[in-house]
């Protein structure tokens, strides 16, 4: 249940295979994956509507979003938070991305814990609310260079407009 519940504190990050891999959102090989609650057969991914059903193109749209001006500029950011120097520490304070000591990659040695009550509520606890990747870096992160001015740009608008995307609701 805590994978597939309505849990708002269930947070994920998208693999690589969503910006280069359109395979993995068909169920080529037709495995039974069940019903959904109103008793449809699930098989392929379904797709957002500006994808117009093609996962070509869903994974060609979210390979330009992430390679966009906007992302390159925020990604740096987002690398201090989860990988570096506003992971723990005051930094992450100021940052105010601090979390219950468990989520820290390397806080408790769960093997180590005796009390096997202690030690299944542990278990629970990081398992419900996941934990922190290893910290890999102490200094902030670096910006992406500027793309060279004979190069087109890739902003979000570019994007948007390069394939037909309303402005207000993102549908092509």
């Amino acid at each position: 249940d805590m994978c597939t519940g309505p849990s708002a504190a269930e947070v994920k990050e998208l693999t690589p295979e969503w910006y280069c891999n359109p395979a993995f959102l068909r169920n080529a090989n037709r495995f039974k994956l069940g019903q959904s609650q109103d008793g449809e057969v699930l098989g392929d991914v379904i797709l957002p509507p500006w994808a117009k059903g093609s996962p070509e193109r869903f994974v060609e749209i979210m390979r330009a979003a992430l390679e966009s001006d906007i992302a390159s500029a925020s990604l740096p950011r987002w690398i201090d938070l989860i990988f570096g120097r506003k992971q723990q520490g005051p930094e992450s304070v100021e940052a105010h991305n601090v979390f219950f000591y468990l989520t820290y990659y390397g806080s408790v040695d769960v093997a180590s814990i005796e009390d096997e009550g202690l030690r299944r509520s542990t278990e629970d606890q990081i398992a419900h609310f996941g934990q922190c990747p290893m910290q890999l870096f102490w200094r902030p992160h670096v910006a992406k260079l500027g793309r060279d001015s004979v190069r087109r740009r890739t902003s979000l608008t570019y994007v948007r407009d390069l394939y037909g995307l309303d402005r207000r609701t993102g549908r092509g």
